[in-house]
């Protein structure tokens, strides 16, 4: 890219296991106010506005409409983007690259406490004809591809459940991670079976909260702030749409997303040139099928890396610093947006007690979850 597009601002509100005392747009507000402040801006002067959301998991058509006053986006530009908050992430970098827009805001929310029934849900995302009349949850899914993996990579249930113990773990030194806890192995080996060879301590419970990002161009980032967090690569796919055509065990999506991000980004040896990951882990398996499709190891190496302990705030790969889902919370759609929220903060040196050192270069993974095979990639860094 000879344009250059800058994070300059982040803010966030939660995560938490259940939010009575606020609705989604009081969250979105405080994430905004945060993440404008940041940033150095006020909402006029913000080019334009997006929302990354479902409508479905939302509960109402047309959502967006619902978004623009907290951001003060009211009589502005604003879209939405029916995708986890990295694909809008990737759409705003684009916008700036257009020499059309120079800050842009993006926003995604989750909260999925107002959900009655998540799973079922989710379930309307399956195919209506050939899986739905099954009657079979997502994690029936979930526990298929999970146990395709394990047969073609020599994984076992302890490698899946250590990365449980290492994430949840992590997120004891977030003060914004939900379910930080000290478990052992055997601990998520005897939860309850929930799909084999899935147990319930293997799913990444849900969470409430917002994230609001602001990016700016290389033209006015530095008028702005001091720190700057630079967009060095992204990618995106969409595989296979159904349950019938898709490649079991790997993920197509992450492989080609990354492809994607590495080109544009000048990456030829991910595992040299990343410094640490914030990557998908709604499942714990998906956490070591994504290491591997993301070229960060060969397939079959990851439960290697988690058996070293390679992937600890410690080790020579850090992933999931911030706890990633099994520990802050799946976020549906703002999944990935807590997970740039991580880099921004890791690649600045105020993450706290998680600090990795040398943080310079960061790489998000987000998949927007069973039954869809879409991922997104961003490659963060400093300048």
């Amino acid at each position: 890219m000879t344009k250059k597009v800058a994070i300059a601002g982040v803010g966030y509100s939660g995560f938490r296991s259940v939010s009575p005392d606020v609705s989604y747009r009081e969250m979105i507000f405080e994430a905004a106010v945060k993440a404008y402040m940041d940033a150095g801006v006020e909402p006029k002067d913000i080019d334009s506005f997006i929302t990354a959301t479902e409508d479905f998991i939302e509960g109402y058509s047309i959502a967006d409409e619902y978004t623009p006053d907290q951001l003060g986006a009211v009589l502005k530009s604003v879209h939405t983007v029916t995708g986890d908050f990295i694909h809008a992430l990737n759409v705003g970098c684009m916008m700036i690259l257009t020499n059309a827009f120079n800050v842009v805001a993006i926003e995604s929310h989750c909260k999925a406490s107002n959900l009655v029934t998540p799973t079922e849900i989710v379930s309307f995302g399956l195919d209506p004809v050939l899986n739905r009349p099954l009657n079979e949850t997502p994690y029936f899914v979930a526990g298929l591809d999970m146990n395709r993996y394990m047969y073609e990579t020599g994984t076992t249930k302890e490698h899946c459940a250590k990365v449980v113990v290492k994430n949840k773990a992590n997120a004891l030194l977030n003060p914004y991670a939900a379910y930080g806890a000290k478990i052992e192995v055997s601990d998520v080996l005897d939860s309850q079976q929930v799909s084999y060879p899935l147990n319930k301590l293997d799913i990444s419970p849900h969470a409430d909260g917002a994230v609001v990002v602001v990016l700016a161009s290389d033209e006015v980032v530095n008028s702005l702030t001091n720190k700057p967090v630079w967009i060095k690569g992204m990618g995106w796919c969409n595989d296979a749409p159904s349950l019938e055509t898709r490649e079991w065990g790997d993920a197509v999506y992450a492989r080609l997303s990354a492809e994607m991000a590495y080109k544009m980004a000048k990456i030829s040896c991910p595992r040299k040139e990343i410094d640490f990951v914030e990557i998908n882990d709604e499942f714990s398996y998906k956490e070591l099928q994504h290491l591997e499709a993301l070229k960060l190891c060969q397939k079959g190496e990851a439960k290697d890396l988690i058996n070293t302990g390679c992937t600890s705030i410690n080790g020579c790969l850090p992933v999931n610093p911030s706890g990633g889902s099994l520990g802050v919370g799946h976020l549906f759609e703002a999944s990935g947006a807590q997970k740039v929220l991580e880099l921004v903060l890791q690649i600045r040196g105020t993450a706290g007690e998680r600090q990795i050192k040398n943080a310079n270069t960061g790489l998000a993974l987000a998949w927007r979850g069973i039954p869809s095979t879409s991922g997104a990639v961003v490659i963060l860094g400093k300048e």
